[in-house]
């Protein structure tokens, strides 16, 4: 299997994770009552985007993915002995 290959199944399992890691508690929060209600309330509210903290949240998740990668791509490296960059 070519490195492409290997690189883009381990994104794939990295993106993978993160999604069900996120959506699948979500989804079980919202089917309860309380969930309900909850999305109720976040409909009536005026709609301004994520706000500051909610951007630096985002900010701070997609930034710690890119550096899994990064350190997973350098460690393959090392360990098949490849040139370091």
């Amino acid at each position: 299997m070519s490195a492409w290959h290997r690189w883009w199944g381990r994104l794939g399992a990295v993106l993978g994770t993160v999604v069900l890691s996120a959506f699948v508690p979500v989804a079980a929060w919202a089917s309860t009552a309380r969930g309900e209600l909850a999305v109720e309330a976040v409909r009536r509210r005026p709609r301004g985007g994520f706000g500051f903290l909610g951007t630096c949240c985002c900010l701070v998740v997609v930034g710690a993915i890119v550096l899994l990668v990064l350190l997973l791509i350098r460690l393959t490296r090392k360990r098949q002995g490849g040139p370091p960059r």
